[in-house]
């Protein structure tokens, strides 16, 4: 029998269950030592090397909020759930170079990234810059609609994002291989049947400097 869902999802993090995730809950996988700088449950990444770190425990079930903040138009970042283990270790202890893990990703994209990238006549169709949901390399998931054109992403169904040098507020809830994003307060994307179901959470660096803060998670049943 699967594990009931609140009904009404605490997304701003307060009541019973809910812990803050500091450095010690997570190990760099492959970003210089210089890439991620904590205090308390805020960490800044200066955005070099692109890389990842990750949660030192697999997870399952949970819910997990994230405030980020883009310091300079057209960033690029992405919080990973249900990051493949045995590829993260691979990646740490260089057996694999991959610069990115496998695992189902919520993109953190500024919104002057779709504008950079139509300077050269390209067509911004396949993503957007308001949390698209979607498996990365041998994960697996089946997005909520609306899609993008290979079906591949979950689109929102609202566009809530604020741009850079503003903070904005990510409730991500994992319940039995399903996926759901809130952003500043309206659930916008998502999917299910995600393959694998379980592993560990991941912060990314991807060549832009940004703040995380109040990084904050509740283990569920």
């Amino acid at each position: 029998m699967l594990s009931a869902e609140p009904a009404l999802p605490t997304i701003d993090g307060t009541g019973p269950g809910w812990v803050d995730l500091t450095s010690e809950d997570f190990v760099n996988i492959n970003c210089a030592e210089d890439t991620w700088s904590w205090k308390g449950n805020s960490v800044s990444c200066t955005g070099q090397p692109v890389g990842v770190i990750a949660t030192k425990e697999n997870y399952t079930n949970f819910e997990l909020i994230v405030e980020w903040c883009h310091h300079k138009p057209a960033g690029n970042s992405g919080v990973f759930v249900w990051g493949i283990p045995s590829i993260l270790t691979a990646m740490k202890e260089g057996e694999d170079k991959r610069a990115l893990p496998a695992g189902i990703e919520v993109q953190v994209l500024d919104l002057d990234y779709k504008t950079n990238y139509e300077k050269d006549g390209k067509v911004a169709d396949w993503f957007t810059c308001h949390g698209d949901v979607f498996p990365v390399a041998e994960a697996k998931l089946t997005p909520f609609a609306p899609l993008s054109p290979n079906k591949n992403r979950s689109f929102p169904t609202a566009e809530t994002t604020k741009g850079h040098g503003e903070w904005n507020h990510y409730y991500i809830r994992c319940i039995n291989g399903e996926v759901r994003l809130w952003v500043n307060g309206v659930e916008v994307s998502g999917g299910n049947q995600a393959e694998p179901a379980t592993g560990q959470i991941c912060l990314e660096s991807e060549g832009s400097p940004i703040d995380f803060r109040n990084l904050k998670i509740r283990v569920l049943p």
